[in-house]
């Protein structure tokens, strides 16, 4: 009996026809997200790119999905958790685009030199400017590199080829990668007022949203040019619109926005030297091609063999052995995560330690979860299966311990990360209603349920010190959903954690820092985990 594949985007008849040949296909590339959640339950597989959004609602009406591909790199319409936890592998095409995406790059970069949109358009309505339209060399120019990953290497060699000199931030590239690719690490205020081009290639991270706004701009070289064809949100958009407005900024060109279509942007109002494409990086007959081919064969082996080239969650285990990990996966990345946050410095190692009954269980998922989750908020593009690879690539060791015994709880999970000047720990447990729950943060016991957006502070335990942290957050409208606190001792060293509705800039943070008795202040944002009580 044939398995039953539903694609709800469009891929190339190429790809369609490769599948055809061994399972039957319906090719519904419209469908709508009723129509989609009504009819998934007949489906053995499902195929999207960056239209159809895969849901809970909808990954738990597919009782017989058992594979969901994603024609692209980005799985950010794909609720991967509730597939994990489901047992549905979930695969992406991480290699197909590359090449075109860093091409755009190169493209818009050299279009914002020449002026070539602009010029274009002036001989066409029949004048002849050339005064106008001089533009600058690439040659012997500074071009700043922020995330070095696939798309970003790529474009460092185009770069190099040109004869740009090639400047890179990228907090996890070591320092002997650096001089393999013949480029300078340089810190983010090191890079600002040297940069004569400034390209990203980052992912959207609490960290690199809005990176680019009113005080790093200030920061830049007067007539510096700016690419992005990485992430909308990146970028504040009003901010770069006043400065190039002032010829702070010498041009942007852009191909990704907040918010797309970019109806409402301040960069549509623009007459200067501003290039704006509807997202194309990957819109190549080549790329196309290259990425329905990659998913069709991907899907068709999958189900034929249960291997996969690129699965993104966790595709050698089986899902009654998900089922029994449970929620466990989840806490893992979030430890992880949160972990990250709270660490300063270069993760050298990382720890995983499993006491009572989970060290009964095979943990290795659990392992890789939680380097996910401290890879993920520095590196784009950190799966499940690729963690080990990448934390290897950057010089983290990774130890994972048994400990039968617990000395609190039945089961007990610790994730220790370690870096040059410190190192940060926290344990947690999965409770009897499956609630996940913090109990120690750096030695400190506490009892914190975690939430989608959490303030964490380490202060000297003194009198006020929650009415002060709450009266910055009051001043600027950030509402507090619960708070826990740990502490060791009185009037010691203590660990807060604020539940908060909203996100917390870093600008605030400084405020929070400057109060008398705050020694540390991080926002950890856990949206990109799922729901904690999904």
């Amino acid at each position: 009996m044939k398995h039953h594949l539903l694609i709800a985007d469009e891929i190339s008849e190429e790809g369609r026809k490769l599948l055809s040949e061994s399972m039957q296909v319906d090719y519904q590339p419209e469908i709508a997200a009723d129509k989609l959640l009504s009819t998934i339950a007949d489906y053995d597989a499902l195929l999207v790119r960056s239209r159809a959004k895969v849901t809970e609602a909808v990954i738990r009406a597919g009782k017989k999905l058992k594979v969901i591909g994603r024609a692209g790199v980005g799985v950010d319409n794909i609720d991967v958790n509730v597939a994990t936890e489901c047992g549905i592998v979930v695969l992406n095409s991480p290699e197909g685009n590359t090449a075109s995406a860093a091409e755009h790059t190169i493209a818009l970069m050299m279009s914002l030199a020449r002026h070539i949109p602009g010029a274009d358009g002036s001989v066409k309505k029949g004048a002849w400017e050339r005064k106008k339209y001089i533009g600058s060399e690439l040659f012997n120019k500074t071009l700043a590199v922020i995330g070095m990953g696939k798309v970003g290497g790529r474009v460092v060699q185009t770069a190099q080829a040109l004869g740009m000199k090639v400047i890179v931030y990228d907090p996890f590239i070591t320092p002997e990668r650096a001089a393999d690719l013949k480029v300078q690490k340089v810190s983010l205020d090191e890079l600002w007022p040297k940069a004569d081009f400034i390209t990203i290639h980052a992912p959207l991270t609490q960290e690199t949203t809005k990176l680019i706004n009113q005080s790093t701009l200030a920061k830049m070289k007067p007539g510096v040019k700016i690419i992005n064809a990485a992430r909308g949100g990146i970028i504040d958009e009003a901010d770069l619109a006043k400065a190039i407005k002032s010829g702070q900024v010498g041009g942007a060109a852009i191909d990704v926005f907040e918010n797309e279509p970019p109806s409402g942007s301040p960069l549509l109002e623009l007459d200067g030297n501003i290039v704006l494409t509807p997202h194309l990086g990957a819109s190549t007959h080549e790329a196309q091609f290259n990425v329905a081919i990659d998913l069709a064969e991907q899907i068709r082996d999958f189900l034929q063999t249960g291997i996969a080239r690129s699965p993104v969650n966790l595709p050698s285990m089986k899902p009654e052995a998900v089922r029994e990990l449970g929620k466990y996966i989840w806490l893992a990345e979030a430890m992880g995560t949160i972990a990250c946050e709270l660490s300063d410095g270069q993760a050298s190692q990382m720890q995983v330690i499993a006491q009572g009954e989970l060290a009964a269980k095979e943990v290795s998922p659990l392992v890789v979860a939680a380097l996910r989750g401290l890879l993920s908020r520095r590196i784009d593009g950190v799966t499940y299966v690729n963690a080990h690879l990448v934390a290897k690539n950057h010089g983290i060791q990774v130890r994972t311990v048994k400990d039968e015994n617990s000395d609190q709880f039945k089961e007990e999970l610790t994730v220790i990360v370690s870096t040059e000047s410190e190192e940060t720990t926290l344990s947690g447990t999965i409770l009897t209603h499956n609630q996940p729950l913090i109990t120690s943060i750096n030695g400190h016991p506490i009892n914190l349920y975690p939430v989608p957006m959490m303030l964490f502070t380490s202060h000297h335990d003194q009198p006020g010190m929650v009415a002060k942290v709450a009266g910055i957050l009051s001043q600027h409208d950030i509402n507090i959903s619960n708070m826990s606190l740990a502490r060791v001792s009185v009037r010691e060293n203590a660990v807060m954690v604020m539940g908060v509705d909203d996100p917390i800039s870093q600008p605030i943070l400084g405020e929070l820092v400057k109060l008398s008795g705050i020694h540390k202040a991080h926002f950890v944002s856990l949206q990109l985990l799922g729901h904690v009580s999904c």
